[in-house]
């Protein structure tokens, strides 16, 4: 008798483990998920944005009870820096977040994890592709999925267009001559650029738009082409030729104070009227024009990822899986048109229902997007990008030559990708 209940026992312990097993899950680590859980999420942006995500951490909450997640604000000023000690410390957050690439260069340092374990790379499915591959490291490991998006567009002052019987421009070609036509009709300040003035993010859009890339497709510099130099000497004749000023003022300021055409992001959209009302039903939106190649524009935004460091591994990925829901989307979104302050979502089909904007406005973003590239995710870009910029700007302010400027520029992603 004693030997039949011992066999029982056996077995049912058997059964028991294999249960377990086919779970996944053993004892401490189903204790360890069921325990109380407070996690860090830093979170580069303004506090208005720090705020529109904690709404989306609160309502995880609200499935989650033993779950809790703080949300944090980094400045883009010094986010780089802090998050990049905490990386080399192995001692912070659980979640982070901060421009397109930047999970790839912590990545490589072993400071995140890679999604594809936790099923991160099922979001691809709702992502766009072009932000997508900006996010994902050359290898294919998944550090960071993108967390939102933004875009550029071209603003304009319809009674300034309409006083010199001019259409906003659709083209390169199109594009000087309407800055000819608005001179001519006495509009003293007819064209800027805010977002990417002097810098890399500017020369993007010219350059995808040409054909060109800063990279090859196995990370190899890609500034020695005609078409990187065609796009650098149209850029740079916007401003040597043409007028536009080196000087950056905010876009709404630039309409504002009566420039005709200004190329800014999509978040000066949100605050026009409301900071600037002697402007509103005189300003309108399109596209960038289109170069030879098409009407490619950049796409920046955030990158979100999870830290190797983290206590709270699984959590923190099924959070971030979480912030793809329709049901994080509208709670982000709602808080977001509290506070008038730009949100566009990670997946394009929610562009124009989950974003803040008007309608109108959303199909302009979303027809600049459905046709944009973003950051590239190669090795040493982000430390490349403020030298490649300084580049750049020698040509536009008389310093340097063209091919001279794209060949330093290139030197200097070869170097940091080794």
């Amino acid at each position: 008798m004693r030997r039949t209940m011992a066999a029982c026992s056996t077995i049912l312990l058997a059964v028991l483990s294999a249960a377990c097993a086919t779970s996944g899950q053993t004892q401490t680590e189903q204790a360890a998920q069921n325990a109380p859980a407070t996690l860090s999420f830093w979170s580069t942006g303004g506090d208005d944005e720090t705020a529109t995500f904690q709404k989306a951490a609160d309502l995880y909450h609200q499935k989650h009870p033993n779950v809790t997640i703080k949300v944090q604000t980094l400045a883009w000023s010094d986010a780089y820096a802090k998050l990049l000690a905490a990386a080399t410390s192995r001692s912070g957050p659980d979640i982070i977040s901060g421009g397109m690439t930047w999970t790839i260069q912590f990545g490589a340092r072993g400071a995140m994890v890679d999604l594809r374990k936790h099923g991160g790379d099922a979001l691809k499915a709702q992502a766009l592709p072009a932000q997508w591959e900006s996010a994902v490291s050359p290898d294919g490991s998944v550090f960071g999925v993108p967390l939102d998006m933004s875009t550029m567009t071209l603003y304009y002052r319809t009674d300034l267009l309409e006083k010199a019987d001019v259409e906003p421009p659709r083209t390169w070609e199109e594009l000087p001559e309407a800055i000819d036509r608005l001179k001519a009709a006495g509009v003293k300040k007819p064209y800027s650029q805010d977002w990417g003035n002097l810098d890399w993010i500017g020369y993007f859009n010219y350059l995808y738009q040409a054909g060109g890339s800063f990279y090859t497709s196995d990370c190899k510099p890609s500034l020695d082409t005609p078409q990187a130099e065609r796009a650098l000497k149209y850029w740079v004749d916007l401003y040597r030729e043409h007028g536009a000023p080196t000087a950056t003022v905010e876009g709404s300021d630039a309409l504002d104070t009566g420039t005709a055409m200004v190329v800014a992001g999509n978040w000066i959209a949100k605050g026009i009227d409301l900071n600037k009302p002697k402007l509103k039903g005189k300003w309108a939106m399109a596209t960038l024009p289109a170069g030879p190649a098409g009407p490619t524009t950049f796409i920046g935004g955030r990158a979100i990822g999870v830290t190797s460091f983290s206590k709270h591994i699984r959590t923190a990925a099924d959070f971030v899986t979480f912030l793809y829901s329709d049901e994080a989307i509208a709670a982000i979104s709602d808080e977001a048109k509290k506070r008038n302050i730009s949100y566009i979502p990670p997946r394009p089909d929610k562009i124009v229902d989950g974003s803040v904007f008007t309608p109108e406005q959303a199909q302009v973003f979303e027809s600049a997007i459905r046709t944009g590239k973003a950051a590239p995710g190669c090795p040493g870009w982000d430390e490349s990008a403020s030298d490649v910029a300084k580049q750049l700007q020698s040509v536009i302010l008389g310093k340097a030559d063209v091919r001279t400027a794209l060949a330093e520029a290139a030197e200097v992603m070869e170097r940091n990708a080794r």
